[in-house]
């Protein structure tokens, strides 16, 4: 291999060594893991086996056929975990049939690549089922973004505030969506571009997604005092708000529910609704939101008894059991066990 290619090949492996760091750490050592966590987890990981297999394939054309057929099976993969990330991340997925999608996904390429092998039918994977994954890949593109449809809508609209979560979002999915392009084109340009592009896209998203992050959030707002109280009417108001947006949508129960994004359904200022529970309630906005969290666990401890109570603090929107007990201790005095069984 000359120095040229060492570059190329450095280049592209870091992206892949990078992803798989990131995977393993989003799905088994992040703190406070929420749903779209494992998603996003998968998703970097099943795109590191599909560009490892360009990569080694590249460098190597003798590659083992059966690299190849792992390879191209992790794409079928691809579409749905983007898909399942924003749905989890926009509070739109239902677990059980995203769970179920991906077990018999899963079951469906074991199956197949035992009945059809590539190293024995080479021109199959080649030709038809390499464009049933280019095509998959893309409907899931574009479910993906009618699914975000909202957050990238924000763009456009200067009085409407994009989230972190937003953010995320809008990142993973152009991100996913530059790497197909590569792909897809790959066939008029080179086969190597896809690796190159996904190093590329996997350090620009999380740079911005880093930028963003650092800068201050209105959810991040201290309680503090205001100069100007608000109107009586407006308390009101708002109050009657929060209660018809909670009754009707358990907003609470979202584990990534911040200040910008109650207020943003709330079709509030998040500054109004800081200092309405700053001031009026005289609570931060994470006690605020506990409490409405654990008043629903204590509902669901009393009336469904046969869940665990680690599932009952997922359901009720923490991120983790640990957070789930000490703040259920810390407003009610007792654990969550001992509630059900008094």
């Amino acid at each position: 291999m000359n120095y040229s290619n060492q570059i190329l090949f450095l280049l592209s492996a870091l992206g892949i060594f990078n992803s798989i760091i990131l995977s393993t750490f989003f799905v088994f050592f992040k703190k406070n893991k929420a749903i779209s966590d494992f998603f996003l987890g998968g998703l970097l990981f099943v795109l590191s086996i599909r560009i490892g297999k360009s990569v080694f394939f590249y460098f190597n054309t003798h590659l083992s056929r059966i690299y190849l057929q792992v390879g191209l099976s992790a794409c079928f993969l691809i579409g749905p975990m983007l898909y399942f990330f924003v749905k989890s991340k926009s509070q739109k997925l239902n677990s059980s049939f995203a769970k179920y999608s991906l077990v018999f996904l899963l079951l469906f390429i074991i199956v197949f690549g035992i009945l059809f092998p590539y190293q024995e039918y080479p021109s199959l994977w080649g030709n038809q089922v390499y464009c049933i994954i280019n095509y998959q890949w893309l409907i899931f593109i574009f479910l993906s973004i009618y699914t975000a449809k909202s957050v990238f809508q924000k763009l456009f609209n200067a009085r409407n505030l994009i989230t972190h979560n937003d953010i995320w979002i809008m990142t993973i999915i152009i991100g996913v969506s530059i790497i197909w392009i590569s792909y897809f084109t790959g066939r008029y340009t080179s086969y190597i571009s896809g690796a190159l592009t996904f190093s590329f896209s996997f350090y620009i998203s999380f740079l911005v997604i880093f930028y963003i992050k650092s800068k201050p959030s209105v959810s991040n707002i201290t309680k503090e005092k205001y100069i100007n109280k608000i109107d009586e009417k407006l308390v009101k108001e708002i109050q009657d708000k929060i209660i018809t947006l909670f009754e009707t949508q358990k907003i609470y129960t979202n584990p990534n529910l911040t200040l910008s994004l109650l207020a943003q359904e709330l079709k509030i200022r998040p500054q109004l609704l800081s200092q309405f529970i700053n001031d009026n309630l005289n609570k931060s906005f994470a006690q605020f939101i506990n409490e409405y969290r654990v008043d629903e666990a204590k509902q669901l401890l009393k009336k469904n008894t046969h869940l665990k109570i680690d599932t009952v603090g997922m359901e009720c929107g923490f991120n983790s059991s640990s957070s789930f007990y000490s703040t259920f201790k810390k407003i009610t005095g007792t654990t969550p066990s001992n509630y059900q069984k008094a």
